[in-house]
């Protein structure tokens, strides 16, 4: 199994209320259990426990800067497409296929801009604005957050 994949899967069970995931795939089998939780002793050729979550709370003052900067980055430039899901982020939608958008692009609210995998399903991300592809903030193949910027859209076109 990729090293990708395996590192998506312990993010989304640690992030989750799920405390144990197991698949089985042509090359091996895959358990994932949350740190705490009893478990059955399995057959399979890995195991790896998943990080038990920490919250994380940024101090208000880091929370406001972070906004800020958000806010100057979206005011400066424009509207940002932002990641709905954690998973891995494509910006065609097959491989070696013809990106959905690029930098220039005119695109209409609704419109699929990219396609983000998480857990081997496919999910189209789609502009909630009418406008310019005027940056593409994420290289293809790279792994996303919930909340990270994709792209920038100019809405004045």
């Amino acid at each position: 199994m990729d090293l990708r994949k395996l590192k998506t899967l312990v993010d989304l069970v640690s992030e989750s209320n799920i405390a144990e995931l197991e698949i089985t795939e042509a090359d091996g089998k895959v358990r994932i259990v949350k740190a705490g939780v009893a478990m059955s002793v399995g057959q399979g050729p890995l195991m790896v426990p998943a990080p038990a979550a920490a919250p994380v709370v940024p101090s208000p003052s880091t929370r406001a800067a972070a906004e800020a900067a958000a806010e100057a980055l979206q005011a400066e430039e424009g509207h940002l497409v932002k990641s709905p899901m954690v998973g891995t982020f494509y910006r065609a939608a097959s491989p070696g296929g013809k990106p959905l958008v690029e930098v220039g692009s005119v695109v209409k609210a609704g419109e699929p801009v990219c396609i983000i995998e998480a857990m081997k399903i496919m999910n189209e991300i789609e502009t909630d604005v009418d406008g310019s592809i005027t940056k593409v903030l994420v290289e293809n193949g790279q792994a996303v957050e919930f909340g990270q910027a994709l792209f920038v859209i100019d809405r004045r076109v």
